[in-house]
């Protein structure tokens, strides 16, 4: 018996959804919690599973089409698979990886890359790998696909060539056009390739967002540098010992998060918001991390920092990370939010004014780390500088909040002892 496949509850303030993608096809076999599609939302990918083993029987809802909560889909049937019937789908990839064990053991494909390698049958050996850690990415897949459709059309033209019969190509010196039927010039044209795509759910609400920021708060960006010799020292000596007992790296952003919970803390305002004719100040810190994945630039939210060790945030951090690559990140992972922390230097920014994000007042910008010479007690020495950044809407809060805002959180870095004591 068929059983319709429905969109489910989407998330609060969100009307409907987008068809981002089917992964079956009809007739295909799934599995229970298997993932038949995607919704796209302007705020996370939701994706809807089997609830049973069964086989897809028919698509009622074709991708790019806008959904709402209830609708039907599709058609599925339930029944019991055969053990030996499993699913194929990464088949080719597994082929690949037989044959080049040392070459795929580093590389980590990302879901949206994989389902492209699958249905263009491409071999992932020769693919160019762009993520930051070995990942294959959506946008690697792309590149490829898009290298095979002009590859294609040089041999379709080069035979084509071959098949014509040679002629003399003369030129007339007034016109300077060739007298030959073939025409070289509108050969090369077809090389200057566009292609159209229709924005995202997600790039046009952080579209929407960041020019209602603009116009709707009066930002102004002040700016320090902090030598980061005093953490570089603490990373150096424990990071060996911390990897060990807890199995993740000890980064930059626990020490930042902490450093900008204690600034909070001295100034209330900037961890505050304007509603209305009001100001509301709040009793915790719910902090931002900005964070990018193959969808766009997303921000989910560190709560009660105030109870979090640097342990903790780090663990948090990586945990939201993950999400993001996978698609995973759920309305609640990134709505609300008391201040946030972007961090342009993971791209070698030197520099930058962030923009803040709504109701937020504030916004803090961490940059590359670069050594320069600086001036410590009276003598000219190398030290690895960062430069700072903090947006805020002058509007509630004054510059020279803003300032010594940012002096605090240059104080607890450079002598993180007083992250430990809370100075």
């Amino acid at each position: 018996m068929s059983v319709e496949i429905k969109v489910p509850s989407l998330p609060e303030s969100v009307n409907d959804a987008v068809v981002a993608a089917w992964h079956k096809k009809p007739g295909d076999v799934v599995h229970a919690n298997e993932a038949l599609l995607d919704l796209e939302t302007d705020k996370v990918v939701l994706e809807v599973p089997a609830a049973e083993d069964g086989i897809l029987e028919k698509i009622l809802v074709d991708v790019d089409a806008v959904v709402i909560t209830g609708q039907t889909l599709g058609l599925f049937k339930a029944q019991t698979l055969q053990s030996d019937n499993q699913e194929l789908a990464d088949q080719q990839v597994v082929e690949v990886k037989k044959q080049h064990p040392d070459k795929e053991e580093s590389k980590h494909i990302m879901p949206a890359a994989k389902r492209l390698i699958n249905t263009h049958h491409l071999d992932i050996t020769q693919l160019h790998v762009s993520g930051d850690k070995g990942q294959i990415l959506k946008e690697d897949v792309l590149a490829a696909i898009e290298a095979q459709k002009v590859q294609h059309h040089l041999k379709q033209l080069s035979k084509k060539e071959s098949q014509e019969p040679s002629q003399t190509v003369e030129k007339d010196i007034s016109t300077n056009k060739p007298n030959s039927p073939l025409n070289l010039s509108e050969e090369i044209d077809n090389y200057r390739m566009e292609k159209r795509i229709p924005m995202t759910r997600l790039r046009k609400k952080i579209a929407e967002r960041l020019v209602e920021s603009q116009q709707t708060s009066a930002i102004l960006t002040t700016f320090n540098e902090v030598d980061m010799q005093a953490v570089m020292d603490i990373r150096a000596k424990f990071k060996m010992e911390f990897e060990k007992k807890y199995q993740i790296k000890l980064g930059f952003m626990g020490f930042f998060v902490k450093a900008t919970l204690e600034a909070l803390k001295a100034f209330p305002v900037i961890n505050a918001r304007i509603e209305e004719d009001d100001i509301v100040y709040h009793g915790y810190y719910d902090i931002g991390i900005a964070v990018s994945s193959e969808r766009g630039l997303v921000v989910p939210i560190l709560r009660n920092v105030e109870n979090m060790s640097i342990t903790e945030i780090e663990m948090a951090i990586r945990e939201y990370a993950q999400k993001a690559r996978d698609n995973r990140l759920s309305l609640s992972d990134i709505s609300g939010g008391t201040f946030s922390i972007t961090n342009g230097g993971v791209f070698g920014s030197l520099l930058s004014t962030p923009i803040i994000n709504p109701p937020q007042s504030a916004i803090l910008g961490m940059h590359n780390i670069n050594k320069k010479p600086v001036v410590v007690n009276d003598e000219i020495v190398i030290r690895p500088m960062m430069y700072l950044a903090v947006s805020y809407d002058h509007r509630l809060i004054d510059g020279r909040d803003a300032v010594q805002f940012l002096v605090k959180i240059k104080q607890q870095l450079e002598d993180p002892a007083r992250i430990l004591l809370t100075l």
